[in-house]
């Protein structure tokens, strides 16, 4: 376990969530044949894995606060 806060946990389960139906959003653009569906699901996904890493970055980091 490690320090973390309440901000950090939000960000990577809402962002962990989000992934499943971006990957959703981006198999159904190739299926369908959707470029465009498919472009920015695939941004939008990089976004929010870089947001996870710098939340665990973050809890990292700190050496004080709750546990995680």
């Amino acid at each position: 376990m490690v320090p973390a806060t309440p901000r950090d946990v939000v960000h990577i389960r809402v962002g962990s969530f989000l992934l499943v139906f971006l990957f959703a959003f981006a198999v159904l653009g190739v299926i369908a044949g959707a470029p465009v569906m498919t472009g920015i699901a695939i941004v939008v996904a990089v976004a929010t894995v870089v947001d996870i890493v710098l939340a665990v970055r973050r809890q990292q980091r700190r050496h004080h606060g709750e546990a995680g």
